[in-house]
């Protein structure tokens, strides 16, 4: 199938998962003239999994990898090195990375051109709910989203993310990852604000009690599952776009690679995204006022045990 070999794709893709690698296959076939343009030009992280192993995340180009897989290199922070991130660029790769076992491609809003991050062209408020939280409590929090949104004149489009929550995503041009990531932080803020009592911006899951957490917090490199990629979920579930009216009829994982390409013949995803729009500056400006999501929890942390210490 476009040049590439296949293996044991009648083996049980991974422990529990209740599904075949070709169930893998086909579904990136099924969806490969919309997953690639989702995902071109942008550095893949994915999970891969390995029989009687744990799914793993993995940015570096597996080994082995045959020399028409593109790759850029970029830089972890958390290794701190240099990693040779794919390219899915064509249907080939995307075919391979099936055969290798990766079941998530998670790619960040900001493209690579001429080997460095280019401006962002979308930012997402990622809905998470608490462990024994109902789906309908994320679907209350999407509409408040909805609202901070329209508020300030923008626009978005609303997927389930393939496992217990929804993105909100909105197109942009024209503003670099720092304002993008402050706009990030004040929509979030605004839509908490509309009723904390179901919505939180607090990073620290013990702080969050049994609110959803709206996380401001993949921009940049960060990154979000793409539209139909699947989730390393028993059944393999997809994250399928939604429409606005349709929140309340959506169960988190009711779409899985059985049957999504039976379900979504047509590219839903695509046309209900709004054309990309330009951040207003005073939504920017109330942003930059917020502290990054990650520092503030570290600095918190910090005062909290020194507290406890008696400091």
């Amino acid at each position: 199938m476009d040049g590439v070999t296949f293996s044991s794709l009648d083996d049980e893709l991974g422990d529990g998962l209740g599904v075949t690698k070709r169930a893998l296959v086909e579904h990136y076939d099924a969806f490969a003239d919309r997953l690639v343009p989702l995902l071109s030009g942008r550095p893949l992280t994915m999970v891969r999994i390995r029989p009687r192993a744990a799914a793993f995340v993995q940015r570096d180009i597996p080994k082995g990898a045959p020399d028409w897989v593109r790759t850029v290199a970029t830089w972890s922070d958390r290794t701190r090195r240099e990693v040779h991130q794919v390219l899915v660029e064509d249907r080939r790769t995307l075919l391979w990375l099936a055969n290798q076992r990766a079941v998530e491609l998670h790619v960040p809003f900001s493209p690579v051109v001429d080997g460095a991050f280019a401006a962002p062209t979308g930012l997402v408020l990622d809905l998470d709910p608490p462990d024994d939280g109902p789906f309908s409590q994320v679907v209350a929090v999407a509409q408040l989203a909805r609202e901070a949104l329209a508020a300030v004149g923008l626009a978005a489009a609303v997927k389930t993310s393939g496992s217990r929550g929804l993105h909100v995503v909105v197109p942009v041009q024209g503003s670099p990852h720092e304002d993008v990531a402050a706009a990030t932080r004040a929509l979030a803020a605004r839509t908490a604000a509309l009723d904390p009592d179901v919505a939180t911006t607090e990073y620290v899951v013990a702080d969050r009690g049994s609110r959803v957490f709206v996380d401001s917090t993949r921009s940049g490199r960060g990154t979000i599952a793409v539209a139909w990629s699947p989730r390393a979920r028993p059944g393999l579930p997809v994250s399928v776009p939604v429409a606005w009216d349709d929140l309340d009829e959506v169960t988190p994982q009711g779409v899985t690679v059985a049957d999504a390409a039976a379900r979504f013949p047509d590219d839903p995803w695509t046309a209900s995204l709004p054309a990309p729009q330009e951040l207003p500056a005073d939504l920017v400006a109330e942003g930059h006022t917020i502290p990054v999501a990650r520092v503030a929890a570290m600095h918190e942390g910090k005062r909290r045990k020194k507290a406890a210490e008696g400091g």
